[in-house]
């Protein structure tokens, strides 16, 4: 922030000295100016430095207006003693002090308020910034807190429907691909993004576990054409809400096979991920909280303001299609 608040000095006086030399002329004027504006620079500097320091220093409007008085009153003067003395090799007095502040033209003063105003301003930005990236960090952790137990229960569900069955054999190893599912459900939660590839990997566990439940029903066709797609970076437990939305809308509903399928492409700068199932007409409606879609795309929303997340029937068929843009 300094190394930036140094370089707009030397434009502003590059410009200022461009606007206002003669043939030959431009690097005697811009080293005039530079040397000018050194109270400006070193006085831009110290707020800079205040602002790193106290971040909240210009949030209320009593500090702001007390500080501008405290600039208004104490720089001018410093200000005026450094011209008279870069100006005039004799000694400074007070008589050549006033000279110098009768020789002030409205646009220093202009220029000192201008400065005061800009790096309020950009105070004011930087702290609402960060107020906006903490609620937003808050608002991620809420819904990943709400998240982890619709995650829990539901597999626990699919377990307890083996135990039921009195496989015992099967209960054991739904039981260990659970805890390999909730070991990266859980450390997966505690990252912003991971790879497409270790999501998919996560739901291909998931529906392994899923088929010990629903055995030789369950059928879901994945189809990532381009592996290079597996770097690219998304949210945590993307992919799993909509395949076990489509699981609850599909086999729940019937005695049949499954039809799902996922689709993953790449068209420009945006990845498509579609997860879509039949829909039985004949079959009753399967009751949802509806969480998973919600909390999906609240999460989308949070990652990249651009991306969506679209679910509709078109036909015969359901689909949850996610766009999300990617480098």
């Amino acid at each position: 922030m300094l190394v930036l608040n140094v370089l707009a000095w030397i434009v502003i006086s590059a410009v200022g000295a461009y606007g206002a030399a003669t043939a030959n002329g431009f690097l005697r004027l811009w080293q005039q100016w530079c040397i000018d504006y050194v109270p400006m620079m070193m006085l831009s500097s110290v707020l800079c430095l205040a602002l790193l320091r106290w971040p909240t220093l210009f949030a209320s409007r009593r500090n702001v207006i007390g500080l501008f008085i405290v600039v208004i009153v104490l720089f001018p003067p410093l200000q005026w003693l450094y011209l008279d003395w870069v100006r005039n090799s004799d000694a400074i007095s007070l008589q050549s002090v006033y000279q110098a502040r009768l020789r002030m033209r409205r646009f220093s003063w202009f220029v000192t308020g201008a400065t005061f105003a800009i790096i309020v301003a950009i105070g004011n930005w930087r702290l609402a910034r960060a107020r906006e990236l903490a609620l937003e960090q808050q608002r991620m952790l809420a819904l990943r807190a709400q998240l982890e137990p619709h995650f829990i229960f539901n597999a626990l569900n699919a377990i307890s429907a083996l135990v039921r069955e009195g496989d015992k054999a099967v209960s054991l190893q739904g039981i260990s691909r659970l805890s390999d599912l909730l070991r990266y459900a859980l450390s997966a939660s505690l990252r912003d993004a991971v790879r497409l590839g270790e999501e998919l990997q996560f739901v291909h566990d998931y529906t392994g576990l899923q088929r010990l439940r629903y055995g030789e029903r369950l059928h879901i066709a994945i189809d990532c054409g381009d592996p290079q797609l597996h770097d690219v970076l998304c949210p945590p437990l993307l992919l799993q809400p909509l395949i076990e939305n489509a699981l609850r809308h599909d086999l729940d509903c019937h005695q049949g096979r499954s039809d799902i399928r996922v689709q993953i492409a790449r068209q420009a700068e945006v990845l498509l991920l579609t997860v879509s199932n039949p829909v039985n007409s004949q079959a009753p409606a399967n009751p949802g909280t509806g969480l998973g879609l919600k909390n999906t795309r609240e999460r989308l929303a949070l990652f990249n303001p651009a991306a969506t997340l679209l679910a509709e029937r078109r036909g015969d068929r359901f689909y949850a299609e996610v766009q999300l843009p990617c480098d």
